[in-house]
């Protein structure tokens, strides 16, 4: 009689625990459902940001490269299709370890920023930019420097002094006064030092092309973008 009592106990029990597992799985199934659902919305989301990211993208290019076309090679520049825009003829940039422009170099900014700040605002791309970087970049080389540190962190400083100097010049430009709030909330100076070399084909560095000044444009999509995958995780 005891025995048999045990066993009906022992059989309730596991049927309990067994109950409790089968809830479970199904919880869990569940919750793999909804991260499913939720990675292909998310998923889709993507897509849809990246389909008008790289619209918007193409749009800009050209309407910036129709615009300067003529000027990049007087100007020892270039446009890249990833909106960068490089000036890289550094015999009208600074003088070498200066961060003051050069008059050479203040006046194409003149002829320059206003009207690519006249594109970048116009109301087909002004909401959707982020942000505008003046980014400065020198070559490994420090004459005076002990070792390798060293030259990185002058001209880590040089770069960055440069690029104030660049941001400086052009938020006193009278011809870009009436958009002062919009280029205060997205117009940045980053010095990047040599982090970024430009090489040759064999690997070289190419310490000339290295030293340069680039305008970047950040769109609204890249947010957006990492927020979306930061939702994921």
């Amino acid at each position: 009689m005891f025995s048999t009592e045990v066993e009906q106990e022992n059989e309730e029990h596991w049927i309990a625990v067994s109950d409790l597992m089968s809830g479970l799985m199904i919880v869990f199934l569940l919750i793999s459902v909804m991260y499913l659902v939720i990675v292909e919305q998310k998923n889709e989301e993507i897509e849809r940001v990246v389909v008008l990211y790289e619209d918007l993208r193409e749009e800009l290019y050209k309407d910036l490269y129709a615009e300067f076309e003529q000027d990049l090679p007087r100007w020892g520049a270039q446009l890249d299709e990833d909106l960068r825009l490089r000036f890289t003829n550094t015999d009208l940039l600074f003088e070498l370890g200066e961060s003051s422009l050069r008059n050479e170099f203040a006046a194409i900014i003149d002829d320059f920023f206003p009207r690519y700040l006249a594109i970048l605002t116009s109301d087909q791309y002004r909401d959707e930019i982020q942000e505008v970087r003046i980014e400065g970049h020198t070559s490994s080389a420090w004459s005076q420097a002990e070792d390798s540190d060293e030259a990185y962190m002058r001209n880590m400083a040089l770069s960055q002094a440069r690029t104030r100097s660049a941001l400086g010049y052009i938020i006193d430009l009278e011809a870009v006064s009436h958009e002062k709030q919009w280029l205060r909330q997205r117009l940045t100076a980053n010095g990047l030092s040599s982090s970024q070399l430009i090489t040759r084909g064999d690997g070289s560095e190419d310490e000339d092309r290295s030293r340069r000044v680039e305008f970047v444009v950040v769109t609204d999509a890249e947010t957006r973008l990492s927020t979306i995958l930061q939702e994921i995780r």
